[in-house]
Order: C-alpha cells, then sequence, then structure tokens
C-alpha cells in the first residue's frame, strides 16, 4: 500500500534563520534530541545544517561557534519533498542524493522533515535501522 510522506514525517520541524548562529543550532539540537536543523531566510527555506556539518565544516576548523552563522555551514543545495508525495519518492531521493534527512515543504515553507530513522521506523521496523530507531535516545 502506497504511504504518503505526511504519514512518516515529523512535523513542526526546528528551524532557525540563516543569521543564527552554530551554537544555537548545537543547543536547538541538543533540546530537541534532533540531528538537524532547517534553515531559513524571509520564511523560506534555503538550507539544512546536521550535527555532523557543525563539526565538519566549523568546530574542525577551529572557527568559533557564537561567531559563524548558519549561512556559512548549511547545505544550500537542499531536496525536498511534499507532504503529498509518495514515501517512494523520499527514499529514492535519499539514495540518490546520499542523504539522511529530507525537509518537507509545502510552497516552500518548511512543515516537517523525514529522516532514514522515520522510514526505517515506518518501512521496516524488524530491520536493524527500524530496531535502533525506535530505542529512546542515549543520554
Amino acid at each position: 500500500m502506497a504511504q504518503l510522506v505526511r504519514e512518516v514525517m515529523t512535523k513542526n520541524p526546528v528551524t532557525l534563520s540563516s543569521t543564527a548562529s552554530i551554537l544555537d543550532a548545537a543547543k536547538k539540537m541538543k533540546e530537541g534530541d534532533i540531528g538537524g536543523v532547517i534553515v531559513t531566510k524571509n520564511n523560506q527555506m534555503c538550507g539544512i545544517v546536521t550535527d555532523r556539518d557543525i563539526v565538519v565544516r566549523a568546530v574542525a576548523e577551529e572557527k568559533n561557534p557564537q561567531q559563524i552563522t548558519l549561512e556559512e555551514v548549511c547545505s544550500q543545495d537542499v531536496t525536498s519533498v511534499s507532504p503529498d508525495d509518495d514515501v517512494s519518492k523520499a527514499v529514492q531521493l535519499m539514495r540518490d542524493k546520499a542523504v539522511r534527512r529530507l525537509p518537507v515543504t509545502d510552497k516552500g515553507k518548511p512543515v516537517g522533515i523525514v529522516s532514514l530513522g522515520d522510514l526505517a521506523q515506518n518501512l521496516d521496523r524488524k530491520s536493524a535501522l527500524g530496531e535502533i530507531s525506535a530505542k529512546p535516545p542515549n543520554k
């Protein structure tokens, strides 16, 4: 049975302005126990930043996390899906683009995010990734 992205996505994704610092993003990620934040400019999605982006593009370069903006480290060529797209489209895009998270947008505005873990839990709960994704986070 076909399933829509809206059925598996995490609603109300965490968003921050492109002018916010990477420290702000890291704090939001810690608070929400999430690995990515959608970056916006003028209320429209302009990128996504992940915990790995912060580490590789800023911390490893010894940049000051209070001074580096999300715009400087986020991935700006972001592929997104619509809430009404079939889940198979999200899976294919993740494969093609080698990404673990896809923003879900409606008319350019972020309305959700679908992760590899979300898909594993909904499509193959008994897989290793599905079981790991269903467990409570390590603290």
